[in-house]
């Protein structure tokens, strides 16, 4: 079956005909309608809002560990009733809770907050609004998503009240540290919690994404071919085909190490040790584990930012009332990064004593993935030159993820290099590039979006000049934490105190300054959640359907679209989304039919057909036909 087929099946838009799905569900309960929702809308809140909480509690725990690194020194005794004894007599952060936090911290920011919250949130509300479905392919598969993930927060949320502590070997959970219930307290049955809950999160994830996929496929409204798709869509469908296809190589990793744990096996343990006695263990290997961690965990940056890819796409469009640039170069280097995503693996084990011929390869193939994203670089930039810009808050962090993409991309380029990466592997250098690339961006990608979309989500807008001192405060606090970091090439990462080396001393001052910052910067995303949370109750209503004059579909829905979105028929799809100033006017919905003018000179509504009629524009500036 061709791609440009429209697959929305006949059955269901008679039936729904003359009124939308909400004329069925007047009646729903509260706990029917709010929590085992199965509306798309409803779930992609319940991700958001799940997701917020989880990035406070992370946010939270660096704070935590930034006050170990910047004052190492500092009497915390007045937290202790919190967090008892893992404050010690003295006032200090106990070494073993410091490694509990940082592998907390880099869970739940990588999986529950940029995962969850980019994915969950936004492809759950845009995909059925901006391909013309009345939901997703499966309501209750939906539901089940986020019940799963939800399973997955508490598990990850009680392990912190276990006596011994949550895990605490790092967020990859390496073995053989991780293997052995006796080798850390917060290996005694913290990393088990910390498995379940991944494999929970992980069927969470496989659930949605295959839900994704479907709808994409099958519930395209009449005339919405996949070159009309918006970018967001294209974005959020390849992130769900790397999920699909990662994701359960992460689950067999976490499924053997429970093994490995508990029932005796050695998949990755060989000739340990363990406090002067040698174990039974034999035939595992530890870098089995990290081949099948890193398969997924490289990906899993995609899985991040490609989402954030796509929304910054349609913003800056929007806003800078132009064509997105390239169009067809966008999706064919969302297709090259998603094929390239699963071959650059190996770039995170240079130093685990790989074949040279072997890791030339890795290296060769990471800096080709950088091409790609150097197309979508370009076509962003070109999109803004000479645009007609809206400095509203979702075009700043728009183009403030631009700026962290670039800034941390090219770091990244330094470590994709073996020569290179085997000086830096372990230090701060890579906590700047991967915080810049995939931490910072990947949140203006979703603030961005929230933003944007806040209004259709809430039928109310959120306060703009608090928005504008978030996007200000966070840039500005983002570039002083993590730019500094880069010159921290000799301070190795995962130490409690650098303060008993001499060799450290000179990076005390700097240390401090990065930790101010950091609370700082903290504080600032508690302005944007309370900005968040007020709106939703408090905000400026919203007047209009299409506020934003956008071309895509989610704006001819209600100003709060019901379940079902639409309360007739469903829209029929005649062009691109991306008709801005062309032929004299600001913008042209998808929605409206070509005009005579279009036909004759022959366009069929899609990105190519612009071209044709570039060099006669100039002549029919004012052809309103």
């Amino acid at each position: 079956m061709s791609v440009e087929t429209t697959l929305q099946s006949t059955p269901v838009e008679t039936h729904d005909a003359g009124h939308g799905h909400d004329d069925h569900h007047h009646h729903q309960s509260f706990i029917r309608k709010y929590i085992f929702s199965e509306d798309h809308k409803t779930i992609s809140k319940q991700f958001l809002i799940t997701g917020m909480i989880w990035a406070i509690v992370g946010g939270l725990l660096s704070v935590l560990f930034r006050i170990q690194l910047g004052y190492p020194d500092a009497d915390l005794t007045w937290i202790k009733p919190l967090l008892g004894k893992w404050i010690t007599a003295e006032g200090q952060i106990a070494p073993e809770f410091y490694n509990a936090l940082i592998t907390m911290h880099g869970t739940i920011l990588v999986f529950f907050v940029l995962t969850a919250g980019l994915s969950g949130t936004f492809a759950n509300f845009l995909i059925p609004l901006m391909i013309g479905a009345r939901d997703m392919a499966s309501g209750f598969l939906n539901m089940l998503s986020y019940w799963f993930f939800f399973l997955a927060s508490i598990v990850m949320a009680v392990s912190f009240f276990l006596a011994t502590g949550p895990a605490s070997g790092g967020w990859t959970a390496y073995p053989p540290l991780n293997a052995l219930h006796d080798a850390a307290s917060g290996s005694i049955a913290g990393v088990d919690y910390w498995l379940i809950s991944m494999a929970l999160f992980i069927v969470s994830s496989l659930l949605a994404g295959l839900n994704y996929i479907t709808t994409i496929i099958n519930l395209r409204t009449k005339g919405m071919k996949m070159f009309r798709l918006p970018l967001p869509i294209w974005a959020l469908l390849l992130t769900a085909v790397i999920g699909v296809l990662s994701f359960p190589v992460l689950l067999s990793a976490a499924v053997l190490l429970l093994f490995d744990r508990n029932l005796g096996t050695s998949f990755y343990l060989d000739q340990i040790n363990l406090g002067g006695e040698p174990l039974a263990n034999s035939g595992g290997s530890p870098i089995l584990y990290e081949h099948l961690f890193w398969f997924l965990g490289h990906p899993e940056v995609y899985i991040i930012i490609l989402p954030a890819m796509g929304i910054v796409s349609e913003v800056l469009s929007v806003h800078s009332r132009k064509p997105i640039f390239g169009y067809a170069a966008m999706i064919y280097s969302l297709l090259a990064i998603t094929v390239l995503s699963f071959i650059v693996w190996a770039h995170h084990m240079f130093m685990t004593g790989m074949n040279p011929f072997i890791g030339s390869i890795f290296v060769i193939f990471t800096l080709i993935i950088a091409v790609p994203s150097a197309i979508k670089v370009f076509n962003w930039l070109t999109t803004l030159w000479k645009g007609d810009i809206r400095l509203n808050p979702q075009m700043l962090f728009a183009i403030g993820f631009v700026s962290m993409f670039i800034s941390g991309g090219l770091t990244g380029i330094f470590l994709g290099n073996s020569a290179i990466d085997i000086r830096l592997h372990d230090t701060y250098f890579v906590v700047a590039h991967f915080h810049l690339v995939m931490g910072v961006a990947a949140f203006f990608g979703m603030f961005a979006g929230v933003y944007h979309w806040f209004p259709k989500m809430f039928g109310r807008y959120m306060n703009q000049t608090l928005g504008f001192i978030h996007f200000w405060g966070t840039i500005v606090a983002a570039y002083l934490i993590f730019y500094p970091m880069h010159f921290e090439i000799a301070l190795p990462r995962r130490y409690y105190t650098h303060s008993g080396f001499e060799t450290f001393a000179g990076f005390e001052s700097l240390n401090m300054f990065i930790s101010t910052v950091a609370i700082i910067s903290f504080a600032l995303q508690l302005l944007f959640v309370f900005n968040f949370f007020y709106s939703i109750w408090y905000g400026r209503k919203v007047r209009e359907k299409n506020p934003y004059n956008a071309n895509t579909l989610e704006w001819t829905t209600p100003i709060r679209p019901g379940h079902g979105n639409w309360p007739g028929e469903l829209p029929e799809v005649h062009r691109w989304p991306y008709d801005y100033n062309k032929h004299g006017r600001d913008f042209i919905p998808q929605t409206e039919p070509l005009s005579q003018y279009e036909i004759e000179h022959g366009e069929h509504g899609d990105e190519g057909d612009s071209e044709i009629i570039k060099k006669d524009d100039k002549d029919h500036k004012d052809d309103h036909v």
